[in-house]
């Protein structure tokens, strides 16, 4: 199971947000590739980006280009998600090398498009499910849907998607512990392999979620525990060796 830092991209800055809101924000750091290095010292083997700006409709020339540095530079697997939603923008980041794109509101609102993605470009393509009480938020976060997390995890299964971050809103930035029983849910129900994201707060929550790895999950992203200094990226990846 990886065990994945994250860098949330706004302005060109490494932010994190509480529940997902744009209006209460911390700034972490005005160098996301300083950071992102930092993680790879560490023993990353994977990192995760999220691009704020583009999430919610504000496509950002500047945090494509960190992303891109952060791609060509760490020398890790990078995963991303935020503001992907059309054929351009799956080129521009496949040939900026990231390795894996999270689809979220394309994937509600166009799944044909995604389908066609797949066919055209292969096993890159991670469905990212954000859902609040079960139901899955759009657009970074700020649009609902009829959809639960379980019926567009089982939905990207039948597309090709080769696996699921899931994330429950209301744990997200709140240090309150991962919802690792819902992924879990999710992960068996959809038969993909399952990404927890959200809310870890302590080594516990990553040994929690490392002895349900059985069960599906394929991963677990470190946020805001790693930028206050709850959880040591050293001592993550000396007990949890990373593959």
């Amino acid at each position: 199971m990886l065990c994945i830092p994250a860098i949330d991209l706004l302005g060109g800055r490494c932010v994190r947000l509480r529940q997902g809101r744009y209006d209460d924000v911390t700034i972490y750091d005005d160098n996301p590739l300083s950071r992102a290095l930092s993680f790879v010292r560490a023993g990353a083997k994977r990192i995760h980006i999220v691009d704020l700006d583009a999430a919610r409709g504000e496509p950002s020339e500047k945090n494509r280009r960190v992303a891109a540095e952060i791609a060509r530079e760490a020398g890790c697997e990078i995963e991303l998600g935020g503001g992907i939603r059309t054929r351009r923008d799956v080129e521009l980041l496949l040939e900026a090398g990231v390795d894996y794109l999270i689809l979220g509101t394309v994937l509600v609102k166009n799944p044909s498009e995604v389908e066609e993605w797949v066919s055209e470009y292969g096993n890159f393509f991670i469905a990212g499910i954000d859902a609040r009480d079960g139901l899955v938020k759009i657009s970074g976060w700020e649009e609902g849907s009829s959809l639960s997390d379980i019926e567009l995890a089982k939905k990207a299964k039948t597309m090709g998607l080769c696996g699921v971050v899931h994330t429950n809103i209301a744990r997200d930035g709140m240090l309150t512990g991962p919802d690792i029983e819902r992924s879990i849910v999710v992960a068996e129900a959809s038969g993909l392999p399952v990404t927890v994201s959200g809310g870890v707060s302590c080594m516990q929550d990553v040994r929690r979620a490392w002895d349900s790895r059985h069960r599906g999950l394929g991963g677990i992203i470190l946020g805001k525990a790693v930028y206050d200094g709850r959880i040591d990226l050293t001592e993550v990846f000396s007990e949890f060796p990373q593959e």
